[in-house]
């Protein structure tokens, strides 16, 4: 058994947090051998690459199932916890749902003490009772590298269903938490990042799109998706050539982490980054001068904000909603939905 003091959680797997994902490319090529499925009342399904899958129950109900979990990206097991959980919850809140079963996923090692996961799922259990949801259950294994998370079953509308292929031309778009965890983690993970951008990304990481997703349903949305491990290039990518169109966002128009930029001039870069720009070639152009203005937008995200398009006038009134909320992360606006630009899906200008 490792003592407790020697154990450091986010040391104990390559890459954590989505950066641990399967590289994009990869996994197109493993799902696209897969037989497909049919059903009348699949609203969606694997082919948009979207946030969850939407089963229609009744006129008035559907279900969305997600799931997520991976690695440590932090230290402090409870923490963690929150994270993971916060992260599986948002693929309910990007497709417009409700939060209602919430499932574990573990796995852990057997030489470290069983106590360390107990906070591990006390972090997860808060979080998910923080959404209204409810916690029954779950499954675990033995693992050399521990990782956590959750199945969520989540409740919509089947008409009021948000997707990543609804933007449309003229469409402002909106972004919610600024970016950058991924590579305060590696700086983290480096042991160089400094207590001030550690506590920044952890707020970040933990907050619940609750809010904004509340907000959301006072305007009509046309598009939305969370912006995780593929960055907000991979999530704009496939938000743009889901609905035929280009997204033009502006450098100086996102939010990001105050020391995000240091960290990548100074090579802190998660691999996870080049995974999805290798896998983006072609279709991200960046006319953005500033050259950590590429590792930002590939950058990618664990338990990011929420990525929507929506027509203006909508847009000042969701800015406005979520102003008189009080959100700590309201909707920024970062740019705008082009027709079809060429074969770019996202344009990153100055």
């Amino acid at each position: 058994m490792i003592p407790d003091e020697q154990v450091r959680l986010s040391q104990m797997a390559p890459g954590g947090g989505c950066a641990a994902k399967i590289g994009p490319g990869t996994l197109q090529g493993i799902l696209e051998k897969l037989p497909g499925f049919q059903d009348e009342n699949l609203l969606v399904g694997i082919e948009t690459s979207d946030d969850g899958a939407v089963y229609r129950v009744s006129d008035s109900l559907a279900l969305i199932q997600t799931l997520d979990f991976f690695p440590p990206m932090v230290d402090d097991p409870y923490l963690f916890g929150q994270i993971a959980a916060a992260n599986a919850l948002s693929d309910i809140y990007a497709m417009g749902g409700e939060p209602k079963i919430a499932l574990n996923i573990v796995a852990w090692p057997n030489c470290v003490n069983p106590e360390i996961l107990g906070r591990i799922l006390a972090g997860g259990a808060d979080k998910v009772k923080e959404a209204g949801a409810v916690l029954a259950g779950g499954h675990s294994i033995q693992d050399d590298v521990p990782k956590y998370g959750l199945s969520v079953t989540g409740f919509v509308h089947p008409d009021r269903i948000y997707t990543n292929c609804g933007a449309r031309p003229g469409d402002v778009l909106l972004l919610t938490k600024p970016l950058g965890t991924g590579l305060v983690n590696t700086a983290a993970k480096a042991g160089m990042a400094s207590e001030r951008a550690e506590r920044e990304a952890a707020r970040v990481m933990t907050e619940l799109n609750r809010t904004a997703a509340e907000c959301m349903r006072e305007c009509r949305v046309h598009g939305c998706t969370d912006v995780t491990g593929f960055g907000l290039a991979g999530h704009g990518s496939e938000m743009g050539e889901g609905s035929g169109v280009t997204l033009e966002i502006s450098l100086k128009a996102l939010p990001i982490q105050e020391e995000a930029p240091v960290y990548a001039r100074m090579g802190l870069v998660p691999e996870g980054s080049y995974r999805n720009r290798e896998f983006l070639k072609g279709k991200i152009l960046v006319r953005a001068e500033e050259a950590w203005a590429e590792d930002i937008l590939f950058d990618p995200q664990t338990s990011g904000g929420l990525l929507v398009s929506v027509d203006a006038e909508n847009a000042e009134k969701l800015t406005e909603i979520c102003r008189r909320r009080g959100m700590n992360d309201p909707f920024r606006q970062i740019g705008r939905v082009k027709e079809k630009e060429g074969s770019w899906n996202v344009i990153l200008t100055d």
